[in-house]
């Protein structure tokens, strides 16, 4: 099947969409008769299609003026014609102020409310209307695309003939009203193409963005949307009939529990292609109304200055776009569309649909390999940071950079089902070169910096660990780049192990001589390294705020300084020390607690079980830890937390302070409260992975390496430092984070004599125990 090809059961859903509002126009025509004529016996109550036969009436009754002066019009999904199983009806009652209007409506009305089907209804004359229109953005909108039904035709054309004639006088006001509506729907509903939820109709890039375009072009402003923005309306509107049928509710969020109904309901494979379907017709969609948005700004700023500016060979700028010289031959000349694609950026001006459309189809095949130029131009344009996205979004959606990287394909589009990833891949890729542009002064290559930014995750659309499958990838694509083989070694590098630095700073003891040996020896080269370490960083930030904060970012650093003195030969820093305000706790003797906003700080003697009971508390308090951070300095053990209320307002620190000081002093038992809550939790509504325990071998010459990764819920971690405990062994070093609702934790543990453990049979205990916790 060709991407973007109908689905053969989403046809049988338009068409079920076309007959269930012919059904409907018929069922109202009835009743609008009935409700003009004169009931004879009882008030005529007509039922819903499919629900048996509505009331006769007596024609002889029925008054020469039945019908006349009045008019049944349909609005929104009715009136045009996409009417979703759990769609709403939403109908206009239209009159020249008969008197008996009030009758009638009633007669129209409450059949509809006792059938069950869902209605928003007004009555309005004709002036009355216009008033509406000229003063509510939804009603105008509406009556822009209203649909005769029965009654009057003449009134239904009269009102659509005034509504278009002002929406079109006041074209300037209107849509200036019509912008500032998208981008409020848009800020508060996201994306649709990055959602792990998206919003079908409100979302940017959803159904309403079509309608707004609908409107625009109603004005006479901007034209029509075009056949692959109506191709990937088509889409949303099947997707969300499928999602009215599998849910028996007229719903527009497409949850994760119902992804896979969904799928199956379209004949799909799966939610994963679900959900690159939705990523690829919400960017189309989100595309193409940017265009609408740019040409609507023209009239209301007034156009751009029609000069011609140079801006590179065969470039210029015009009329406030990025446009071909003239006289150039684009079938000449294979790096003019990155030439053009880099002076666009760095001009911060949107390519010209006109100019990409012309270098998408006229541009010969980049030779391999590249040539410098190619290379250069490209960087150039990662390098403009921000302003590359919109125009890498112009040659994606032209297909230009799936023929200039061909690897491409294989993430474009693709969904990332966590919920700590905001885009899909190939969105996530060009964010992270975007943000890599600001430390291009901090490395000797910041060429390199921005190629392995664009590809350090292309390896997610092969199967097995995307880094591994990356590095292969990223040195086919840096040889056809033109790479030098030393480069496209340290590109692989990179790309292999662009997770190192973030995922060893948070989830191994940095004070562990083992711990820095590995990356260095894994790094191999400063030059490397300071690629890595700005990578983590546009990394992080491009994922989302769950990905990258500053307790990360210090232990990130850390890590760096560390490796750094190892390659460069210098002693390895001291072992730590407290800081000033750590020092300050601990002079406090017993323990001591410090609370400051979502940050939780203990400092106390160091013993056994003193992670665990500190969590413990907190999750007592219906406090979420985010991060902690436990190690000891000399006799002295320091945990850091970062915590978020679980709802509602943060605890009284005074008197978390002092549950936690009386815990410190063995004076309270958590567990009574902890058993409370867990007996009052509800299990998670969707199903979710197995929790995984794993002994990292090789990871620590002094203690054993436990990782621990579970969907997270409150008091996991006091759970799992209980089972520690039972098992006689002490934490000597946490990494604790949460990403989204995924826990992943890492544990040095040794046994009550200070060793790591060899014991293949205690070794196993300890998994068994630490799984039996989590369940």
């Amino acid at each position: 099947m060709r991407r973007g090809e109908p689905l053969s059961r989403a046809r049988s859903y338009a068409a079920a969409r076309k007959e269930r509002a012919a059904d409907i126009d018929r069922w109202l025509t009835d009743l609008f008769r009935a409700a003009t004529a004169q009931p004879y016996g009882r008030e005529g109550r007509g039922v819903a299609p499919g629900r048996g036969a509505p009331d006769r009436f007596d024609e002889r009754g029925a008054a020469a003026h039945a019908g006349g002066g009045v008019a049944l019009v349909a609005v929104g999904s009715l009136g045009r014609g996409e009417l979703a199983p759990g769609s709403d009806l939403d109908l206009v009652l239209l009159h020249d102020g008969r008197d008996d209007i009030a009758r009638i409506a009633d007669r129209i009305w409450y059949p509809i409310w006792d059938s069950g089907v869902g209605l928003d209804h007004s009555v309005r004359t004709p002036d009355e209307a216009a008033k509406v229109a000229r003063e509510d953005l939804k009603a105008v909108l509406g009556l822009i695309q209203a649909r005769h039904v029965a009654g009057d035709a003449e009134l239904t054309r009269a009102v659509r003939e005034v509504v278009l004639a002002e929406w079109r006088a006041e074209a300037r006001h209107r849509l200036a009203e019509l912008r500032e509506a998208a981008d409020k729907r848009a800020e508060s509903s996201g994306e649709l193409a990055f959602l792990l939820e998206p919003d079908l109709m409100d979302s940017r890039g959803g159904l309403r963005d079509v309608q707004a375009m609908q409107a625009v072009a109603a004005a006479w402003v901007a034209s029509a949307p075009g056949p692959r923005v109506r191709e990937a309306y088509e889409l949303l509107l099947d997707i969300r009939h499928a999602l009215h049928l599998v849910t028996a509710r007229g719903t527009d969020r497409l949850v994760l529990q119902e992804q896979d109904a969904v799928a199956a309901a379209l004949g799909l494979l799966d939610a994963e292609a679900l959900m690159r379907r939705v990523a690829e017709a919400g960017r189309t969609i989100a595309h193409a109304v940017d265009g609408t948005w740019r040409t609507v700004d023209r009239l209301l700023h007034g156009p751009a200055p029609r000069g011609r500016r140079p801006l590179a060979d065969g470039v210029v700028e015009h009329g406030g776009e990025v446009v071909l010289a003239r006289g150039v031959n684009p079938r000449n000349d294979p790096v003019l569309v990155l030439r053009a694609a880099a002076a666009a950026a760095e001009a911060g001006l949107p390519l010209s649909p006109a100019a990409v459309a012309t270098l998408a189809a006229q541009s010969p095949p980049m030779p391999v390999p590249w040539p410098t130029e190619a290379r250069d131009a490209l960087v150039a344009l990662l390098g403009a940071g921000r302003a590359a996205v919109p125009v890498w979004e112009e040659l994606d959606q032209a297909g230009v950079i799936v023929r200039l990287i061909p690897d491409w394909e294989r993430v474009r589009h693709r969904p990332q089902r966590n919920p700590v990833h905001r885009y899909t891949v190939d969105r996530h890729l060009i964010e992270t070169a975007a943000g890599a542009a600001s430390f291009t002064r901090e490395v000797s290559r910041p060429d390199l910096l921005l190629i392995a930014a664009l590809l350090h995750d292309i390896g997610k659309g092969w199967p097995g660990d995307h880094s591994v499958t990356g590095e292969i990838v990223a040195r086919d694509i840096g040889a056809r780049m033109g790479l030098p083989p030393a480069d496209v070694e340290v590109l692989a590098t990179v790309v292999r192990h662009h997770l190192l630095l973030p995922e060893t700073a948070t989830r191994r003891d940095l004070d562990d001589p083992v711990t820095i040996k590995r990356v260095a020896d894994a790094v191999g080269s400063r030059e490397v390294l300071e690629l890595l370490a700005a990578l983590a960083v546009a990394d992080g930030h491009a994922t989302g705020p769950a990905a990258w904060n500053s307790w990360k970012a210090g232990l990130v650093a850390d890590l760096v300084r560390r490796v750094r003195s190892v390659l460069s030969g210098t002693p390895p820093p001291p072992a730590p020390t407290l800081s000033p305000e750590q020092a300050a706790l601990a002079r406090h003797g017993g323990g001591a607690v410090r609370v400051v906003g979502g940050s939780v700080t203990v400092v106390a003697p160091d013993r056994p079980g003193l992670l665990w009971r500190a969590a413990g508390v907190l999750a007592a308090h219906r406090l979420v830890v985010r991060s902690a951070s436990a190690a000891s300095a000399g006799s002295t053990a320091v945990i850091e937390f970062s915590v978020v209320p679980e709802y509602g307002s943060p605890p009284d620190p005074a008197t978390l302070e002092a549950d936690l000081r009386l815990v410190l002093a063995g004076r309270l038992d958590i567990e009574q409260r902890l058993a409370r809550r867990t007996r009052s939790l509800r299990p998670p509504r969707v199903p979710v992975a197995p929790p995984r325990v794993t002994i990292v071998d090789d990871a620590s010459s002094t203690a054993t390496v436990v990782e621990v990764r579970a969907h997270d819920r409150p008091g996991l971690l006091w759970r799992i430092g209980r089972a520690f405990g039972e098992c006689g062994l002490d934490v000597r070093a946490a990494r604790v984070e949460t990403l989204g609702a995924e826990a992943v934790d890492v544990f040095y543990v040794v046994d009550r004599a200070g060793r790591p453990l060899v014991d293949e049979a205690q070794r196993a205990q300890v998994r068994e125990r630490v799984l039996a916790a989590l369940r």
